[in-house]
């Protein structure tokens, strides 16, 4: 048997030809070449050939950052919005600002292709990535993704559309079958994918690792090719999701390019016996070679070196742009008795336990080693120095899924600074008889095959250590020291993939090696978290911290080789009805309040959906507590998708805060505090409960039928449902409230040119005192249809700047698109002739103008 990885070079090749004839090289490339570019060199990587002149092609997560080639001590990265804040801000200037700078951030770490943007639709609240995706509206998602990746693609670096397609629930992921009708399929799933490859042609696309419709997408033929690259003429390369290839043959066959990661399982000697069998044929692995030396082109001519080592960028300019991205993804729900912004306050009281972490992004691939962070408290702190206010901080409620991380209260053993807080020594055998005894401090004689610094209480050894220590099925020691910043009694929480137990000052706090349950740390790989507690804690004195962790089989089997996987985390143990007393005498105590409740990146993941739609632990009976202690209190919930608020009648001042990068805790405080006045508004609608959502029993853990999604509600999506089935909203799609107020008026729409192209004028005044940006937004409705229509759609928006009483027109373009639906009868799009209603206005709800167009004949066609 022919080891393929041996022909892989190690090897660093900064090309100075920056060019690649695909044909030549094609032409020079041998059989067993071949076969090896088919499936990733690495985790990262598409295998090189130097003396081919095909460099190693690195590849990088997204889609809110660049994290680099490592999840274990990687290089520092910045992380901007999650996609939900992102296109809420209705500003796509701001989009592509953000992909340049994405793509700078490519740049510095070596990295060719960026994987993203996600840009599926988010079809229930409970959607583990959901924060990931843009919006529950095909129209939105699509245009925010196309500023993305042009923005991205402007600096040289390929984009990566994913998840190709109906990737709306992480659970059973890898074997759903998602049963889409077609004209669901063509009008909500597809259309965000088919609007991107209009306006913005990116690089690369990356399959589900679902099915659709019965079918694996690595292994549709219908999708990649017939949809893909006939349809819509896309002419790059399709990879697939990490560990989503099912198949040999059918997937090559399908027009899956490239297997990820590397080694790879389908695209090795099984396709040197299949092209034996003749089930396969030297010019189906030739079209797709030539799909991946066009990336290897496209990489050669960017610029970017190949191989380097990874650096980050921090100054002032990206600073600026990640609290401005910060404060863009801030919407303003409800201000009723004008409590915000804050312009004068003695004394602040900052409630919750959100308010004291930053979570810059929900958890999974999604989630980097950020170059800095603002917490929410941080922020307002800084803030409210500026008007001479006191700010108390109160936890009143502890809001976790697992324990919160302690990183800011640990440091390295050495007592250095600058190597990280925390050690890690890893041995190839056993280092001691009781090294996986329930004791601390453990005699080790040998020095460790292997150590390394790290500023991290979240070791995901999937990488960042030498292949021979991994494959080695090492022992891990990792020590520390804890100063804790409060006294009393304190909870630990310890997960793992493989054994690993807890040691406080040589006390045995979290025994999580035979006391391991499977649970949904790591992807599904590791455990669930086991807890302990340790007694008379004294603020301010430092205790040795040690977790020592080894391998243990696991018969669920992880597709990826680590080196181990542990993270831990710590709370001091508080009595609920006692930190909420503390917090309402707070409260009663100050001018204002301002409560930070929501979710973090636990909870929201890749890897596993929401369980319900409720706000953790007593966060709502704080809330109700603090909104009757003080009526100047203002909430901010911090979530990535819909949350339940049954006090929400009771808040006069609401904020709905998504995960907003680096800078989130000053972009918030600079809303708060009136810096910026809000301008953004919800990118997907927030039922008043779950049951309200159009797919409540068709989801995820709610389905009646394992191993199948029914998509039921059809076309019927997001605020299509709600406006359909008339069911009442908790706050409706494209609502978002301003410091100031706006008028519309002066409503003309053009006739419709023979191709379908007219455009929608009107004008926006600024009524009231302060500057500000109104997000306006066109809806289309059909009234008369030979199907049934959604009763409206959104169809386009534009973001205007205005000075107080300054009146702007503005013009938004539309064309066929916006009156079409897709005819799954005939296969193709049809705009129907006759009358059309344009609605104007600020939400999906208040559009206060209203006039009509006519298609003098239908419209039919296919393809972009």
């Amino acid at each position: 048997m022919v080891d393929l990885k041996k022909m892989f070079s190690n090897g660093h090749d900064n090309h100075a030809d920056r060019d690649l004839d695909i044909e030549k090289t094609l032409a020079s490339l041998t059989t067993m070449e071949k076969v090896a570019l088919l499936g990733g060199k690495d985790f990262w990587h598409i295998p090189d050939f130097p003396e081919k002149g095909i460099p190693a092609v690195r590849m990088s997560d997204g889609p809110n950052g660049v994290r680099g080639i490592k999840f274990f001590n990687g290089t520092p990265s910045n992380c901007f919005p999650c996609a939900t804040g992102l296109a809420s801000s209705f500003d796509l200037a701001l989009a592509q600002e953000i992909g340049v700078q994405l793509g700078e951030e490519c740049r510095v770490k070596g990295a060719h292709i960026l994987l993203g943007p996600t840009i599926n639709i988010q079809r229930s609240p409970l959607g583990g990535r959901g924060f990931e995706s843009f919006s529950e509206d095909p129209h939105l998602s699509g245009k925010f993704a196309a500023s993305w990746v042009n923005g991205l693609q402007s600096k040289g670096v390929a984009a990566t559309m994913k998840h190709f397609v109906g990737n709306e629930q992480e659970y059973e992921r890898l074997s759903s079958d998602s049963v889409i009708p077609d004209r669901a399929l063509r009008e909500i799933y597809l259309e965000p994918f088919r609007i991107a490859e209009a306006e913005a042609k990116p690089k690369c696309y990356m399959t589900s690792y679902n099915r659709v419709n019965g079918l694996h997408c690595s292994e549709s033929k219908w999708l990649l090719e017939d949809i893909l690259r006939k349809e819509w003429g896309f002419d790059g390369m399709v990879m697939s999701d990490w560990t989503g290839v099912y198949s040999c043959d059918t997937s090559i066959k399908a027009g899956l390019d490239l297997e990820m990661p590397g080694p790879p399982v389908f695209r090795g000697a099984q396709v040197l016996r299949q092209l034996q069998a003749g089930k396969l044929f030297m010019w189906e692995i030739d079209e797709r070679v030539r799909k991946i030396l066009g990336i290897v082109k496209y990489a050669k001519q960017s610029g970017i070196p190949f191989g380097i080592e990874e650096s980050k960028i921090d100054n002032a300019e990206t600073r600026a742009l990640l609290r401005k991205a910060a404060a863009a993804a801030v919407v303003l729900l409800k201000n009723e008795k004008g409590i915000l912004p804050i312009k004068e306050a003695k004394k602040i009281a900052v409630i919750g336990s959100n308010a004291r972490v930053a979570v810059p992004s929900g958890g999974g691939s999604a989630s980097m080693l950020t170059a800095y962070t603002v917490t929410p408290l941080e922020g307002i702190i800084s803030a409210a120095k500026e008007i001479g206010a006191e700010v108390e901080y109160s936890i009143g409620s502890a809001s976790y899924l697992y324990m919160p991380s302690i990183s800011k209260m640990m440091s390295h053993p050495s007592g250095k600074s600058d190597s990280g807080f925390a050690q890690v020594d890893f041995w190839k055998s056993e280092p001691s008889k009781d090294f996986t005894d329930k004791s601390a401090g453990v005699k080790i004689s040998g020095k460790p095959d292997y150590s390394v610094p790290t500023g991290t209480c979240n070791c995901f050894m999937m990488d960042g250590v030498p292949n021979d220590i991994a494959v080695s099925k090492p022992y891990v020691r990792y020590t520390s020291r804890w100063t804790p910043d409060t006294s009393g009694t304190w909870k630990f929480g310890l997960g793992s993939i493989g054994a690993a137990d807890l040691y406080v000052n040589g006390q045995l706090v979290v025994n999580n090696s035979s006391n391991w349950l499977p649970g949904e740390l790591y992807f599904n790989s590791g455990s669930v978290e086991q807890t302990g507690q340790i007694e008379n804690i004294e603020a301010g004195q430092a205790y040795d911290l040690e977790v020592r962790s080894w391998y243990q089989e696991d018969v669920r089997g992880s597709p990826f080789q680590t080196a181990g996987a542990f993270r831990f985390g710590a709370i001091p143990v508080i009595e609920d009805e006692k930190a909420i007393a503390e917090a309402v005498i707070a409260a009663k105590n100050s001018d204002i309040a301002i409560v930070v409740v929501g979710l973090n990146e636990d909870f929201e993941s890749e890897g596993y959906d929401r369980k319900h739609m409720d706000l953790p632990g007593t966060s709502n009976k704080l809330v109700r507590a603090i909104l009757e202690a003080n009526p100047r209190t203002v909430i901010v919930n911090q979530t990535g998708t819909p949350v339940t608020m049954p006090w929400v009648d009771q808040a006069h001042s609401l904020i709905q805060a998504f995960y907003g990068g680096n800078s989130l805790g000053d972009g918030l405080a600079d809303v708060l505090f009136g810096k910026v006045n809000p301008s953004s508004k919800l990118s997907l609608t927030f039922p008043k409960r779950l049951a309200d959502s159009p797919s409540d029993i068709g989801f995820g853990i709610t389905s009646a039928t394992p191993g199948k999604t029914f998509y039921t509600e059809s076309i019927y999506v997001g605020y299509r449902h709600f406006d359909k089935s008339e069911t009442p909203t908790l706050f409706p799609f494209g609502h978002g409230l301003s410091y100031t107020t706006f008028a519309y008026s002066d409503l003309q729409v053009s006739p419709i040119t023979f191709e379908g192209e007219f455009e929608v004028t009107f004008a926006v005044e600024n009524t009231g005192k302060v500057a500000g940006k109104e997000a306006a937004q066109v809806y289309v409705r059909d009234p008369e249809s030979s199907l049934p229509r959604a009763v409206k759609e959104l169809k386009g928006f534009t973001k205007v700047e205005l000075q107080p009483g300054q009146k702007a027109t503005v013009t938004v373009k539309l064309d066929r698109n916006a009156l079409k639906y897709w005819d799954e009868r005939r296969n193709w799009w049809i705009a129907e002739a006759g009358e059309f209603e344009v609605l104007v206005g600020s939400s999906s709800v208040d559009l206060p103008l209203k006039d009509t167009v006519k298609l003098g004949k239908s419209l039919t066609w296919t393809g972009l």
